[in-house]
């Protein structure tokens, strides 16, 4: 049990890490990063919007390890396990998870007040809310006709937990709970990144074992391109010698087919009515992040710093590259790849503490695992 609960606890730890180290930087391209601070290998980084007036700010704050809806939809996701202590599926979105989300107050470091997270959340995740509360939909409907985005999988760490070494069974409870929120694309990420998470909590897991289960379970643009950027790596790695700037700009490159945006990753009024395929339904289309995230942790043989620094630096959607990275490596490695003052930030700076919260759900996690062999085992028996 200690194996596994800190296990859990790298992986909680790994999801803030990665969020408040990319968070300041969210939305700003490579070179914007490069040319403003180089590369991010902290959480204490001044965030680019700062010094703009509160309004510009929409009355939020970042930088210095404050963390963002990534962590906070993971930790409420955690907190459903705890409630239910079982499997979950789209109905559990529908009611406990909008609960936690919509009507139960918790400390938005953001907006430096006690309040819903459904406050701070982007409209996708709003979505979430508008689907469930107020069209009452059929909650396997719920994700269909939003935004596709990476917002269930920014979240979905937990589902790889309670399933931690089944891979299949993570990617389909991934799938059945975040179809109440995604489809398509967005959808299909956050089963492989569940998937992912697995597999890293089997003891022994090495980089390969987690990058073959991504191969083997996504399906559709997803796992074209996590192709291509492990071929990106694979390529990179075996010229022996590689500049991170090429690595950013290859794997962007490769991206392309599959996420035509590039940079232009901020909304504007000149973009309303211009037609694109940006964030629609596609089976040949892709998130960036997870792809992304796959072939940093590649290409720095699972060291958690060094992927955590290049893929918080590379650009675009940060915050959810490092949770992403975060929370696979944390799970690889447990609790000890972190550094200590990092943890006692990240606690300061969001006035909470993470450890405990992270035992707590690692409790209920074990008790579903519990009675999923106990259920196996009546399962041996029916063959004799």
């Amino acid at each position: 049990m200690k194996v596994f609960r800190d296990k859990v606890r790298g992986v909680v730890a790994g999801v803030a890490l990665g969020d408040a180290m990319g968070a300041p930087v969210e939305k700003l391209s490579f070179d914007q990063i490069r040319e403003r601070y180089g590369k991010i290998d902290s959480i204490m980084t001044r965030w680019y919007k700062a010094d703009l007036d509160e309004e510009t700010r929409l009355g939020r704050m970042r930088g210095y390890g404050i963390i963002t809806d990534d962590t906070l939809m993971t930790l409420a996701l955690m907190r459903v396990y705890r409630t239910e202590r079982r499997h979950l599926d789209a109905w559990d979105m529908a009611n406990e998870f909008v609960k936690e989300i919509a009507f139960r107050k918790v400390w938005v470091p953001e907006l430096g007040k006690e309040t819903t997270i459904l406050e701070r959340l982007f409209y996708p995740e709003k979505y979430i809310f508008i689907r469930h509360v107020l069209a009452n939909c059929e909650p396997r409907e719920g994700g269909i006709g939003n935004m596709v985005n990476c917002g269930a999988a920014m979240y979905i760490a937990p589902v790889g937990i309670v399933n931690a070494g089944d891979p299949k069974a993570a990617y389909d409870e991934a799938i059945l709970f975040a179809m109440g929120h995604q489809s398509s694309y967005g959808l299909e990420a956050a089963g492989v990144m569940a998937a992912c998470v697995a597999k890293a909590m089997e003891p022994g897991c090495t980089v390969r074992d987690v990058l073959d289960t991504a191969l083997a379970y996504a399906k559709d643009g997803t796992r074209l391109a996590i192709g291509a950027c492990l071929d990106v790596a694979d390529g990179l790695k075996r010229k022996g010698a590689w500049s991170y700037e090429e690595a950013v700009r290859r794997l962007h490159e490769a991206l392309l087919p599959y996420s035509p945006m590039g940079d232009d990753v901020h909304r504007h009024i000149d973009k309303v009515g211009r037609p694109s395929n940006h964030y629609a339904p596609s089976r040949l289309g892709s998130i960036e992040e997870l792809p992304v995230a796959l072939a940093f942790i590649h290409l720095r043989d699972g060291e958690l710093y060094p992927a955590l620094s290049d893929g918080v630096s590379s650009g675009r959607d940060t915050d959810s590259i490092g949770v992403m990275i975060g929370a696979i490596l944390g799970a690889m490695h447990g609790i000890g790849a972190f550094r200590r003052e990092d943890l006692e930030q990240i606690d300061r700076a969001n006035r909470f503490d993470l450890m405990a919260q992270s035992d707590a759900f690692a409790e209920a996690a074990a008790e579903i695992i519990r009675r999923d062999l106990d259920r196996l085992e009546r399962r041996r028996a029916v063959l004799g």
